[in-house]
This record gives C-alpha cells, structure tokens and sequence, in this order.
C-alpha cells in the first residue's frame, strides 16, 4: 500500500486498510463471477469443435475460391432490393421519430408527467428489439417478402432516430425560440423558425447515419424472408454452394463500401 512518511510521521496514505480491504473483496467477487460464467460457457462448449476450427475455416475458405462470379448475374435485383428496405425503411421510420422525438423532448413535450413517458416507452420498446427479430414477427404476422423487411428496419429505426433527435432538441439554444415567442409568433411558427433551424444538421446527420446502418441490416433480413440478398445467401448457405456465398459476401461487402462513401459525402454536405 503506498505510504509517504517524513521520518517517523506518515503524512499520506493511499487507503485506509478498510477501504483497501474493501477493493480486494470487490476484485475478488469480480474474478468469481468471471470464472462461474467461465465455467458455465464451457460446459455447453464441444472444445472438439473449437480445438478443429482453424481446419474446418481453412477448409471452407478453399471451398469459397474461385468465387462463382456469373452467379452474380442473379444477384442485382436482389441487392437492389437490399437498397430500396433500407431507404423505405429509414422514410417510414422518419415518419414516426420526428413525432415521437418532439413528445419526449423535455422542451417541446406538452405535458412531461404522462406524455413524455409513453414517448420514452416507445424509443427504448423500438431500441430494445433488434432488427432481424422485428423481422421474424413481421414475417408471421405480413408473410415473407420485402414488405416485412421494410416494416422491420422501420421499426427497429424509429428509437434510434428519435433518442438522437429528442436530444438534440433539449440542446437548442433557448434564447432564440424566446425571441420568435416574443413577436407573437404561433405554436408552429415557433417550431419552423425557433427550433426546427437548430435541429435540422442534426437530424440531417442522424437520418444518414440510420439510412448507413439500415443498409447493412437489411442484407440479413433475408435468411429469416425478409426480402433482400439474405434469401439468395440462405439458400446458397443451404445448398453448401459456397463459391456462390464468397460471390454473395463479396456483393455484400462492395454495397456496404459504397453506402459508407455515399453517407460520408452526403453528411460532409450538409454539416
């Protein structure tokens, strides 16, 4: 335990021994839970598996090369589907956010004991969920195709967009919306010319960032038929076709780049 001492005096100490007792017992309970969990991991572990895993992914890689490039003929209606769940989705998100973000804005909200709270509840239920199970009810509920994917990315987008645009309204600068209120200005002028100014680089930013993300959802959503490139890697996983799935990762992986350059030069843009 560090200690400072000018001859006999100590003049400073770290801890007191019960606080350093105290530290100790914390790291130790730490390490217990850690080796429980540990133990209850491996347990349900085949460390057969594990211990071959080097062999079996060298051996899927060789099976995945060359890539089966004239199956890629097959695959552009797919990825433009992938696109249009990811853009559709984001619209219809944006739809219900805004709303939402302005009820759960302590600033903006018309009534923070019972309104805010139902808007709370409905970012952190949208945040909660992710999208591929939104997309395994919908399926149930819609039947397979792209309708279901679409719902699916909207409703898992909705939380995100609207925690990020509720904050950014509680950030605005007050004294502006006071000097619109203070020329008699009406409720939605207020919010066209007092807050919606300061919120729209924000939400700008926020809503091509979700559009980014949503791109590399949607590509999944298809192994549980929800439209998109998912249902032809599906199918490819299935058939052990894996020149056609290194085709498919590839396409996945050229889409994503270009989604990323694209939400890059648009947000330069605008902020």
């Amino acid at each position: 335990m560090p200690v400072r001492e000018e001859g006999a005096v100590k003049i400073w100490q770290r801890r007191d021994w019960g606080r350093q007792i105290g530290t100790w017992f914390a790291w130790l309970v730490g390490l217990s839970i850690f080796l429980y969990c540990f133990k209850l991991i491996s347990d349900k572990t085949i460390w057969f598996f594990v211990l071959d895993a080097g062999t079996q992914a060298a051996d899927l890689g060789a099976r995945m090369v060359p890539p089966r490039w004239s199956y890629m003929d097959k695959l552009w209606m797919p990825l433009w589907d992938t696109i249009n769940i990811a853009t559709l989705g984001t619209v219809l998100a944006i739809i219900f956010a805004v709303p939402v973000a302005f009820l759960a804005a302590r600033n903006t909200t018309p009534s923070a004991l019972f309104v805010r709270p139902v808007a709370l509840f409905i970012i952190v239920s949208s945040r909660s969920i992710n999208s591929l199970i939104w997309a395994l009810l919908l399926v149930a509920i819609v039947g397979p195709g792209e309708f279901a994917g679409i719902f699916a990315i909207g409703f898992r987008s909705i939380g995100f967009i609207a925690k990020l645009l509720y904050e950014a309204i509680e950030e605005i600068d007050p004294s502006q919306v006071e000097a619109v209120t203070a020329t008699g200005a009406s409720g939605p002028q207020i919010l066209a010319y007092g807050i919606a100014p300061q919120i729209l680089p924000a939400f700008a930013g926020i809503t091509v960032f979700r559009w980014d993300i949503n791109i590399r959802e949607s590509t999944i959503l298809g192994l549980v038929g929800a439209g998109g490139i998912g249902i032809q890697l599906n199918a490819s996983v299935m058939e052990l076709a894996w020149s056609k799935v290194s085709v498919i990762l590839l396409a996945i992986v050229a889409t994503v780049l270009v989604s990323e350059w694209v939400s890059a030069k648009v947000r330069h843009a605008i902020i």
